[in-house]
């Protein structure tokens, strides 16, 4: 298991109970370590003493700048924290300006200041569903630090990332949050994030506290409709939905969130088993709960609190520290308190929690320690950023077609470039962008133009907007792709049909691009299909008629120039699929690591078909199926070997693999290991990802790939409800994708 190796007093002082870093044998900085934290207990112990309820109840509320006596407030030491992600605002000057305020009260005790951080502050990166399409732990780590080091300058000191849910299904709008479909490589994925924004001291100026949100099942939402309730079998919950948690917990995150939604009937801000339970008592979890916006009154809504005095006797009994938004914990606990309703211990332990964690971010010993005005103005789209947004959205791109070598591009003739994103700047930003801004975004059209040169004439056409009914421009596009030699069609979603609050019914191009697009191919002439998207897409029609699809996501501020440097060939695809692309929406929810039926599909005769699992209209299988991508190249992965089977209580087990560009340009691969238990105590997942690994490789150019694998690699929620792995026979599969088909057997033996 990943996780972030923290030094001397941040290592303490997180407690990182599960998987604490090896001793260093650095005796001193143990010596140095201990005496901070008695110093913070004897800081926080101090201040606990003295606080009254109504401070005492603030510290656990965060407010936001739209509550009418904030500042009022924040002067009487009645409020904890409040918004520093706050788009069109001088952010520095206002966490500034509000900490000044804060250092008028009567204990002094420093505001944070908080907000969605989740691709970028103001140099805006591709969204995380893209970044985790890149395979690449090291570049989504160095994103978030980058994006650490802007949100720090401008006082920002918390952030409410990773969103680590697990979205299988589609529809699901905020499955552009998140890292797809996979716990493995959504574990990765958010343990890179982690290190990122927290880095090894969250005391340094550079760094901030990082969130996992949703604890837990947010992802498996009914219906793909976003808030819906929740429903999970054990084994589910603990195979698939909580190991990214489990990770984060285990590399030391800062605080965790709980779902808005309900799991098994229960709302998870008001679920002690599962906060209580399982995250603290199980895991060891010694950092914060916050609510979601608003999470904590919604208990009413959610017919489990009568009154809001319920509802935060409900969230606090159930382990949530820190009220977002509502104002319900700073209205009510006090009252609650005096009348016996909810035992001070309770108020006493849950800002015990925040005193904490505000003594290792360092704000007692520097309360504007996170605000650097001159630092925040310099920062933001210098040169270094613009690269790492720019190498990041190349790396998040995924090919997924490349008919006859249609890519690249030769830079001569006439390129019409068509549709309605193409020229689209605020679109390339996504949702929960945080500071960035649309002026800053290269257009994929000014991309294409600038990656051209003077010997190829480039043409751009609307065709029709995004989802509008509108086609009277779509007789303009067909003029313009007749006269070009290639056409480039940017087509796919807006920012009104991404992230939060926007599920889909429909997987199709939205509007009237699938008439745009039919149009433009009946032309005859090769056309090369850019998606920005924050979803798999139903897009069947076009993988059959397009000449080459390139997925490129919601790519952030370099979407121009990064999407050129693909078509043009100045860099080869290297994305691969973190989410299965299903052919129709029917087919969802669809993923690799489904379980078999006792009548697998079966072809061999009409009458073994009919009695097998299918669908009468389409294939069972996705268009694109998880870890899919293509590159300028083509590889080949054989000669698998595993040394160390039989495989041991404590033994290691290594796999090798022979890995070739069998093609005509350098490209990268992105290495897969997958594994299959043949018999189990439940029915077992056709295979699971357990290891991948990115080889850049010149033409004709050969390596071997090593994975390591242990017992605990295996382990899954048993028969008997246990956890751990079992002994058996094995299958280890390394591919290109989920169909990997290089294979070899292993066994598995007791202790």
């Amino acid at each position: 298991m990943m996780r972030v190796r923290l030094r001397g007093m941040a290592a303490l002082m997180l407690g990182l109970v599960l998987a604490a870093p090896p001793s260093t044998g650095r005796a001193d900085d143990d010596i140095v370590a201990t005496a901070r934290d008695a110093r913070m207990h004897r800081v926080v112990d101090g201040l606990l003493a003295r606080m009254t309820l109504e401070e005492k109840a603030g510290q656990l509320s965060i407010l936001g700048a739209d509550h009418g006596d904030l500042e009022t407030l924040v002067r009487e030491g009645r409020v904890g924290g409040t918004n520093g992600v706050l788009p069109g605002r001088d952010v520095a000057a206002y966490t500034h300006h509000m900490q000044r305020l804060a250092m008028q009260s009567r204990l002094k005790i420093p505001l944070w200041f908080m907000g969605d951080v989740s691709h970028g502050f103001r140099t805006i990166f591709p969204i995380p569903l893209a970044l985790a399409s890149s395979w690449d732990t090291d570049l989504v780590r160095r994103v978030h630090r980058a994006a650490a080091r802007e949100a720090t300058a401008a006082g920002v000191d918390w952030t409410f990332s990773p969103m680590v849910d697990i979205g299988r299904d589609p529809r699901w709008g905020r499955v552009a949050e998140g890292a797809g479909e996979d716990p493995y490589l959504g574990s990765a994925m958010a343990v890179a994030q982690l290190e990122g924004f927290q880095g090894g001291d969250l005391a340094a100026a550079d760094t901030m506290m990082a969130t996992a949100k949703h604890f837990v099942g947010y992802g498996a939402a009914e219906a793909g409709r976003d808030y819906n309730a929740t429903y999970l079998s054990a084994g589910e919950l603990d195979d698939v939905y909580l190991p990214p948690f489990r990770a984060l917990v285990q590399a030391g995150i800062a605080a965790i969130m709980p779902s808005l939604s309900t799991l098994n009937d229960v709302p998870a801000t008001a679920d002690a088993a599962l906060l209580q339970g399982v995250l603290r008592r199980q895991w060891g979890f010694r950092g914060l709960v916050v609510s979601d916006f608003d999470a904590v009154a919604q208990l009413q809504q959610h017919g489990l609190a009568a009154t809001p005095a319920d509802a935060a006797r409900l969230a606090l009994q159930a382990g949530v520290d820190i009220d977002l938004h509502s104002g319900t914990y700073l209205d009510q606990l006090p009252a609650l308190v005096r009348s016996g309703r909810v035992d001070q211990s309770l108020v006493d332990a849950a800002v015990r929690h925040v005193l904490e964690a505000k003594y290792r971010l360092g704000l007692f010993d520097d309360p504007f320690r996170y605000g650097d005005a001159r630092l925040a103005r310099r920062l933001p789209l210098s040169a270094p950023q613009r690269a790492l947004a720019r190498e990041a959205a190349r790396e998040s791109m995924v090919l997924l077609k490349n008919a006859h070598d249609t890519l690249p591009l030769a830079r001569r003739g006439r390129i019409a470039v068509i549709g309605p994103l193409a020229d689209d700047r605020a679109d390339m930003l996504g949702q929960m962008a945080a500071e960035g801004q649309p002026q800053d975004v290269v257009p994929i059209l000014d991309g294409i133009r600038q990656a051209a040169g003077g010997s190829v004439a480039v043409s751009f056409a609307r065709g029709v907007d995004v989802s509008s009914d509108d086609a009277s421009g779509i007789p303009a596009a067909v003029a313009s792709a007749r006269v070009a030699d290639v056409v480039v069609l940017v087509l796919g979603e807006d920012i009104h049909l991404i992230g939060e609050g926007h599920s889909r019914s429909s997987l199709d191009l939205p509007g009237r691009q699938q008439a745009l697009a039919e149009a433009v191919i009946a032309t005859g002439k090769p056309v090369v299909a850019v998606l920005v998207n924050g979803r798999p897409l139903s897009i069947a029609w076009l993988d059959a008629h397009a000449a080459a699809i390139l997925e490129a996501w919601v790519p952030g501020d370099e979407a121009g120039h990064a999407v050129a440097d693909l078509l043009f060939g100045d860099a080869s695809p290297s994305g691969r699929l973190p989410m299965s692309f299903p052919r129709t929406v029917g087919q969802v929810p669809i993923y690799y690591a489904h379980r078999e039926t006792g009548r697998p599909y079966d072809d061999s005769s009409p009458l073994a078909r009919h009695y097998s699992t299918h669908y009468v209209d389409v294939a069972n299988t996705p268009l694109y199926p998880f870890g899919y991508g293509l590159t300028y190249t083509t590889f080949a992965i054989d000669r698998v070997r595993v040394e160390g089977s039989p495989l041991a209580s404590g033994g290691v087990l290594h796999v090798s693999a022979r890995v070739r560009n069998t093609g005509m340009r350098p490209g990268t691969d992105v290495v897969q290991l997958y594994v299959h238990d043949r018999v189990a105590s439940v029915s077992p997942p056709v295979r699971l990802l357990k290891g991948f690994q990115r080889i850049s490789l010149a033409a004709g150019a050969q390596t071997e790939v090593r994975f390591t694998l242990r017992p605990g690699d295996f382990a899954f929620r048993r028969g008997d409800g246990s956890w751990g792995a079992e002994p058996g026979d094995f299958d280890v599969y390394v591919g290109g994708d989920a169909r990997a088909t290089a294979s070899a057997p292993f066994t598995l033996v007791g202790p």
